[in-house]
Parts: structure tokens; sequence; C-alpha cells
């Protein structure tokens, strides 16, 4: 579980300090599958992406894929760390009887970033994050082994939480030739692209574009919270500490816009583990 532990102490802050406070068994899961989507994001998240790696990891993948569909738990020789992120996501299908589709779709995501491809409209950057993070909130209801009725809802954190992210990663994604927010809702706010430039030269039109997709966020956000009530307390204390720490990301940047271009908005490890502590208690 060190490897899996130290992808995601690396990769995230907030997801990694907030999971700890799950039981064990189900923490050691979470660990297992964010490794595997840590690891193939971080992957295409450069300016040149190892097309040859994701390939490869893929290619295996749909190996595997028959084998699980089959209800088989393959056999992997772990030598690299791709050996071992696969056999964590063959793990989490197997054990919890997942869709191999949902990997199917987050490796579609991602190679939608290899492409760089642009989103027109609001429905094609939706497509986006289902694979990206509505099929993860998909596999976190299974591994919290949540009823059906929740599933819904756990589309909508993942969404959610996902937009947030685009909104904290405006300037990151500029370097990266991306853009996740659709051309229609730009051109909506008279901005042609989310450069600094742009920013600068039109700031009340970005201000105003800042505060829309907060909207989006904050409408999606409620709709996950209708899943709350089936998530029990002991589960329940590490996802809202993780939406805590989001809602506070949003409140960042709707108070300062231009703070997208000077910092990554994250909150720190006191931040979170505090926050966790007083979810213990009033939740």
């Amino acid at each position: 579980m060190r490897v899996e532990k130290n992808i995601f102490k690396n990769g995230s802050t907030t997801y990694y300090w907030s999971s700890k406070f799950f039981p064990k068994d189900v923490r050691d899961d979470v660990f297992k599958l964010y490794s595997f989507v840590r690891v193939v994001d971080d992957i295409v998240d450069s300016v040149n992406p190892d097309l040859k790696r994701f390939e490869s990891i893929s290619k295996r993948w749909r190996s595997i894929k028959k084998q699980l569909d089959k209800s088989e738990m393959p056999r992997i020789e772990i030598i690299s760390i791709d050996d071992k992120i696969l056999e964590n996501i063959s793990f989490i299908v197997y054990r919890y009887n997942c869709e191999t589709s949902w990997v199917d779709a987050f490796l579609a995501s991602m190679e939608m970033d290899i492409k760089a491809r642009k989103y027109k409209t609001l429905d094609d950057t939706l497509e986006y994050i289902y694979g990206s993070a509505e099929v993860i909130g998909l596999f976190m209801a299974r591994i919290m082994r949540l009823p059906l009725a929740p599933y819904e809802a756990a589309k909508f954190q993942g969404r959610a939480m996902q937009f947030i992210n685009f909104l904290r990663d405006i300037e990151e994604d500029n370097h990266l030739g991306r853009c996740y927010f659709p051309d229609k809702t730009l051109k909506e706010f008279g901005l042609k692209d989310l450069s600094q430039k742009t920013a600068l030269q039109m700031p009340e039109n970005f201000r105003k574009f800042i505060e829309s997709q907060i909207d989006h966020y904050s409408q999606w956000q409620s709709e996950a919270q209708k899943g709350f009530e089936y998530i029990p307390k002991r589960l329940r204390i590490p996802l809202l500490t993780a939406v805590d720490m989001y809602n506070w990301t949003a409140q960042e940047i709707s108070k300062n816009p231009m703070i997208v271009y000077e910092k990554k908005v994250k909150p720190t490890k006191h931040q979170v583990i505090s926050r966790a502590a007083v979810n213990a208690i009033i939740n």
C-alpha cells in the first residue's frame, strides 16, 4: 500500500487527507482507485504527453477487460508502476463488480486531453466530465457499498468537483493548450479565450464568467448532496470534508477571480484535517 499512498499523497492534498478518515478497508481501496486515476492523468497532463505509455496502458486494459467481463481476476506480474496501477484498477472492478465501461470512459476522456479537444457546447464538456470525474463518483459509491439510489448524486459529485478543478486550473490548462469551458460560453461573455491578457482587458466580463461557472458548480453540488443521506456517518465525514474544501476553493475564486492566474488555490493539510475533525463532531 506504500506505493498507492505515495501516489495519492503527492497528487492531492484535499482528497488524500480527507480520505485518511475512511475506515482502513475503504481507505486502502480508495488509494488503489486513485493510484490508477492519478498516474494515467499525470501521463497525459504534460506539454509532451507520453503517448506510447498511454497507449500501452490502454491496450493492456482492453486485454484485462476481457477477463473481467468473464468475472475472472487477471494475474498481472508486477514489474513497473504501470503493472501495479493496472492490477489495482482490476482489483477494484473485480471486488466491487464495477462496470468495465467506467474505465473505458475514463481512458476515453484522457485521450481527449492528449488530442487537446475543443469543446463547443456544455454538452461536449459534460461528455469529457463523465469519463474524467462522474465515473470516479460511481467507483466511490461501489467502494462505499452504497445502494443504487444515490448513484446519480455520486455522478453529480464528481461533476461538481471537476468543474471547480477547471476554474482553479485555468492558467495551468492555458500552458497545456487546453480549455474545458465551451466556446459558446466564452462567446456569451465576450471572451475570445481565458488568457490572463484577455481577463485583464475585460475584467468585468471575466468576473461574470467566473460567477456563472460557480453557479453551475453550486447547482450540481446541491444535486450531489441529495445522496448524502444514503452514506453512513463514518463514511460521510471524509466526503463532507472534501466538499467543504471545494466550497472553500469556490469562495476564494469568487472573491478574487484573478487569483487563478496568480496561484493554484488549494487548501492546506491543516485546513483539511481541522475540517474533518469538526465534521466528525457535528455530523
